[in-house]
């Protein structure tokens, strides 16, 4: 459980002597009853039950201000206090890496991501990521957050989700890109192919959370934080319709969860049903043609595409877009031969 520096819960904090605590509130009815261990495990990123179950045994958990067993079944309401020596991480190390720069200047840096590619160091990737090729790229990047394994990292792309993203070089470019971000006022957009057919038109407004079943998804879930998607259909074909996304939020998963909530998966996307055929034949050619496909791409099929904020320098607005990636480019590429036009 302590294996990591980092934790979603809110707030959370690192004292002096180098522990961690997480202050939780059990919301009603959303965990109600479920055990101690299973809930710590659940709601804190990169636990394992066996972690959270030693931690309750050696009185880091309290429950309302009392240790408690980890058969203890949660109630509403509940203040649980975790507090956990942590390991400092490893400072993030420059690596060679080819990067493909779309742009920079004294401030920024915009990355077109490839699929595959972690952000940052994190649990279980701690070498091979975008910031350790930054870090060897980059004379200097923004270390605001005090954080040795994101400078320069002001927000993420899944992992295999392709696209720009913009680095900080310093410290104030870092905060004023932040602030538009945090203001919802960046221009992002993103191309997804989906399943069905959804209409011309839409906004998603759903709140997310973590899945309760596994901690590692993402679910529409009461009382989760607020997720807004708009999309627009920009191409049909019998089976799949290509979307342009925007994103009001930008929450974890947000476009994948989005999207298959509405019944329409992300092409591709083994994590949350999109890798499977879920419109049109179950047999036959075309169907071999979607599974060989699914091989192929090895991944959701979206890419972030656009990306427009003001410059934090100059305050002028600029936008920049990133070409179609390979995988992608030959997925649609077939489709498009293979597959008729939508309704």
């Amino acid at each position: 459980m302590y294996n990591t520096p980092e934790y979603p819960s809110d707030p959370h904090s690192v004292d002096e002597r180098g522990e961690t605590r997480i202050s939780l509130v059990v919301a009603p009815g959303q965990h109600e009853h479920v055990r101690l261990d299973k809930y710590l495990t659940v709601m804190v990123k990169n636990a394992t039950r066996n972690k959270v179950q030693e931690a309750i045994k050696n009185g880091w958990v309290l429950v309302n201000g009392k240790k408690e067993k980890s058969s203890y079944p949660v109630q509403p309401n509940d203040q649980i206090e975790v507090t956990l020596p942590i390991p400092p991480p490893p400072e993030a190390a420059p690596e060679q890496m080819d990067l493909n720069i779309v742009y920079e200047d004294d401030d920024l840096i915009i990355v077109n991501k490839p699929p595959g590619l972690v952000v940052h160091p994190a649990y279980g990737n701690w070498t091979g990521t975008l910031v350790n090729g930054l870090l060897h790229y980059a004379d200097q990047l923004s270390d605001v957050q005090d954080d040795m394994v994101r400078p320069g990292i002001v927000h993420r792309l899944d992992k295999d989700t392709s696209g720009l993203l913009v680095v900080a070089r310093n410290d104030v470019a870092h905060n004023k890109l932040a602030d538009q971000f945090a203001r919802h006022s960046i221009d992002r957009h993103y191309l997804a192919l989906v399943w069905g057919h959804p209409d011309d038109s839409g906004t998603i407004d759903a709140p997310l959370g973590r899945n309760i079943r596994d901690r590692k998804l993402m679910d529409v879930v009461e009382g989760g934080k607020r997720a807004v998607t708009h999309y627009r259909v920009i191409e049909r074909f019998d089976h799949l319709s290509l979307v342009d996304v925007t994103l009001e939020t930008g929450r974890t998963h947000q476009i994948r969860v989005h999207f298959a909530h509405i019944n329409h998966p992300v092409f591709g996307d083994a994590t949350y049903g999109g890798a499977a055929v879920r419109y049109g034949p179950s047999t036959g050619s075309r169907k071999q043609m979607f599974e060989n496909l699914f091989k192929s791409l090895g991944r959701q099929c979206l890419h972030a595409r656009v990306l427009g904020f003001k410059h934090p320098r100059s305050g002028e607005q600029v936008t920049f877009e990133a070409e179609l990636p390979d995988d992608i480019a030959h997925v649609l590429d077939m489709i498009r031969k293979q597959c008729k036009p939508g309704p």
